[in-house]
C-alpha cells in the first residue's frame, strides 16, 4: 500500500469493526493457520458487513469465505512459490487492465472449494479451482495469492485497483518524506538523553545511526561495532572506514571474537545459535554500558530494527516465528519494555530504509550494500550432531525419485509457517523455477532444492558428519564467501541480485568434510525472494577456485524461491 502512495497501518486481526470506522478499505492478511482449528485467527465478522471495501488475501480469502458460509478444505497438496493464474473474462474491478494468464506467488496448502452464497470466482490455478473470488455489490474480494510481494508481476496493478478503484482512495505517503516525522520522534524518546548505537555496518544500522547524528548531533550520539568472530573478510576495517566519513564523533571497534565463540561452542539447532548470539550481543552491550557509565540516566540504546524483523520474529500476538531475529531476543525485550531503546527504522520495510537512505545523501557503497544477517556467518555454517543434526545415523544421502535427499537441514517458510526440513540435491538445473518448486510442492520432507555444480566424488559416497561451529569451519566459509564476492563483483553479477548468501554445510569426505552453497537471490524487501541464475561461465570459473579451498567437497546451488525456503539456511 505504502509503495503505492497510500498509508496503511497494521491492525490486530481481532480489531473491532467499530475501531476501523472510517477507514476507506481493510485488507485481511495472510497467516499459517487453518481458518477450522480451533483457536485460529479471526475477525470481526461485522468487519464484512459494514459496507467498508475488504480485500481477503491467502489466509484472509479462507477466512472471509468460511465467515461467510463458504468451504474451505485442506489441499491434497501444497503451492508454495509460482503459479500460474487463469483470469475469467469477467474478473471486475480488480483485474482491471490484467491480461487473462500471469504468473503470481502462492504459499498455502488450504483452499477455499465452494464460495458463499453471493461470490462469483475470478480465476484459478492448476491446483486452486477459486484462485480469487468477490461479491461487487457489497465490495467484498479476495485473492488466494499474493498480489503484495514483488514475485506476482501483476500484484502493484491489483492492489492499485483495491485502493484507487474499489476504495476510492488518494495518494498521501512517501517514506523519504517521512525523515522529519522520523527525527522529531527520535528527540521526543531520547529528550535530554543521548544515544548509544551498537552498530553493524549494514543498511538498517547505518541510516538509523545517521538519522540520530542529525537529529540530536554528533556529540550525542555514540557508536561501538563489535568484531563477534562472525564477520566477513574485511568487514570491519569498511565499517571503520565508512563511519567515519559520517562524521560519528565517537565510534570505536570492541574484538568479542571469543566470547561469542565461546558461548556457540555445541549448539547445533538454528534457533538455540540465534538466541546464544542475541543474548550475548545483550551481554557485551552490558557490559559496555556499565564499563562507559551508559546507564546512569543520560543514555538510551539505539537499534537499526527493521519492520521484517518483527513480523518474522513472531512480534504481534497472531504473527508465527519463522526465525528470531538478534535484536528481539529476551534482553532486547526488556530494554524496549523499559523504554530504554529508540528504533528510528522499526516502521519502515528494507526498500523504504534505502530511500530514506538516498534522501540523507549516503554513499552508494553503503545503501547498495548486500544485506547482511546480525547473526554473522554464524548461520551461514550449518552445523550436526550426532543426533538431531543428523538426518539418520550413518548421515548418508537417501535417493529418491527426483534426486538425493541430504542429510542436513534447513530453515523454510511454507504456508506462512516455520518449517525446518531436509534438501533435496539434483544433478541438472531445471528449466525453469516452476520445476524446481513442484519438486518441494509433492516431497512434504524436503524445503529446499539444490542442484549439483561440482563434486569431489558421486553424491552418494558423500556423508554428513558431526561439525561444529569452530575457527577452522568459519575460515573454509570466510574464505569461499571472500572468493564469491570478488568475482561476482569483478564480473558485475552482484548488480543483478539482492543477495547473495555463501552456505557452509556439514557434508563431504575424508579429509573434505563440507561443501559450499551458492544462493543469489532478488528481492525487495526480503519477506519474498527468486532465485536468479548466474551465468553459466561465471559459476564454472567460482566453482574452480571453490574447489581449491581447504576442506570443500562439493558445490550446490540453491535453486529455491522464498517461500519455501527463507533467503537464510538457518
Amino acid at each position: 500500500m505504502r509503495d503505492l502512495g497510500v498509508y496503511a497501518e497494521v491492525a490486530p486481526s481481532e480489531t473491532r469493526a467499530g475501531d476501523l470506522a472510517g477507514r476507506r478499505g481493510i485488507i485481511v492478511s495472510g497467516g499459517p493457520a487453518s481458518v477450522y482449528d480451533a483457536g485460529s485467527p479471526t475477525i470481526d465478522p461485522q468487519l464484512l458487513r459494514a459496507g467498508v471495501p475488504v480485500l481477503g488475501i491467502c489466509y484472509g480469502q479462507q477466512l472471509m469465505a468460511h465467515l461467510l458460509g463458504g468451504t474451505v478444505q485442506r489441499g491434497e497438496r501444497g503451492e508454495y512459490g509460482f503459479a500460474q493464474l487463469e483470469i475469467a473474462s469477467d474478473a471486475g474491478r480488480i483485474f482491471r487492465e490484467i491480461a487473462p494468464r500471469q504468473q503470481v506467488w502462492m504459499s498455502h496448502r488450504d483452499l477455499v472449494t465452494r464460495p458463499p452464497e453471493g461470490f462469483h470466482v475470478l480465476a484459478r490455478t492448476e491446483t486452486c479451482a477459486v484462485a480469487a473470488m468477490a461479491d461487487a455489490a457489497k465490495r467484498l474480494y479476495a485473492v488466494q495469492f499474493h498480489p503484495e510481494v514483488a514475485h506476482t508481476p501483476c500484484g502493484t496493478q491489483i492492489l492499485s485497483n483495491f485502493l484507487f478503484d474499489v476504495c476510492g482512495c488518494a495518494t498521501d505517503w512517501d517514506p523519504a518524506g517521512q525523515i522529519q516525522g522520523v527525527e522529531d520522534r527520535i528527540r521526543e524518546v531520547a529528550g535530554a538523553r543521548s544515544v548509544f548505537f551498537f552498530v553493524s555496518g549494514g543498511v538498517d544500522s547505518t541510516v538509523a545511526y545517521t538519522l540520530c547524528l542529525r537529529a540530536l548531533t554528533p556529540e550525542r550520539v555514540h557508536g561501538l561495532y563489535v568484531d563477534t568472530g562472525l564477520m566477513r573478510e574485511g568487514e570491519t576495517e569498511f565499517v571503520r572506514a565508512n563511519f567515519a566519513a559520517l562524521g560519528a564523533k565517537a565510534f570505536a571497534v570492541h574484538d568479542a571474537s571469543a566470547e561469542f565463540l565461546g558461548a556457540l561452542a555445541g549448539a547445533v539447532e538454528p534457533e538455540r545459535k540465534r538466541h546464544i548470539i542475541g543474548e550475548e550481543f545483550v551481554r557485551v552491550q552490558q557490559q559496555t554500558l556499565d564499563s562507559e557509565h551508559y546507564l546512569d540516566g543520560h543514555w538510551i540504546l539505539g537499534q537499526g530494527t527493521i519492520y521484517p524483523d518483527t513480523i518474522e520474529s513472531g512480534g504481534t500476538a497472531k504473527s508465527e516465528l519463522i526465525k528470531t531475529h538478534h535484536n528481539r531476543v529476551a534482553g532486547i525485550q526488556r530494554l524496549i519494555e523499559e523504554g530504554r531503546i529508540v528504533e528510528p527504522l522499526a516502521n519502515f520495510y528494507k526498500d523504504e530504509v534505502r530511500a530514506i537512505g538516498r534522501e540523507l545523501g549516503l554513499s552508494p557503497a553503503l545503501l547498495e550494500r548486500h544485506p547482511f544477517p546480525g547473526p554473522g556467518l554464524a548461520i551461514r555454517c550449518l552445523c550436526a550432531d550426532g543426533g538431531g543434526g543428523l538426518e539418520n545415523d550413518g548421515g548418508a544421502p537417501e535417493k529418491s525419485p527426483d534426486g538425493w535427499v541430504l542429510p542436513v537441514r534447513s530453515v523454510g517458510v511454507q504456508g506462512d509457517s516455520r518449517t525446518y526440513r531436509s534438501v533435496l540435491a539434483i544433478e541438472d538445473f531445471p528449466a525453469s523455477q516452476e520445476e524446481a518448486a513442484s519438486l518441494i510442492n509433492r516431497n512434504d520432507r524436503v524445503n529446499r532444492v539444490v542442484a549439483e555444480v561440482w563434486t569431489a566424488a558421486p553424491v552418494a559416497q558423500m556423508r554428513a558428519r558431526p561439525a561444529a561451529l569452530s575457527r577452522e569451519r568459519l575460515a573454509r566459509l570466510r574464505r569461499a564467501d571472500a572468493i564469491v564476492r570478488s568475482m561476482t563483483h569483478d564480473s558485475g553479477f552482484d548488480h543483478f541480485v539482492w543477495q547473495l548468501p555463501v552456505v557452509l554445510i556439514p557434508f563431504g569426505l575424508d579429509g573434505r568434510p563440507d561443501s559450499i552453497v551458492l544462493r543469489p537471490i532478488n528481492s525487495v524487501d526480503g519477506m519474498t525472494a527468486s532465485v536468479v541464475r548466474m551465468p553459466k561461465g561465471l559459476l564454472a570459473e567460482i566453482a574452480a577456485q571453490l574447489k581449491a579451498v581447504e576442506g570443500v567437497a562439493g558445490v550446490f546451488y540453491d535453486l529455491t524461491n522464498k517461500p519455501p525456503g527463507t533467503i537464510e539456511w538457518e
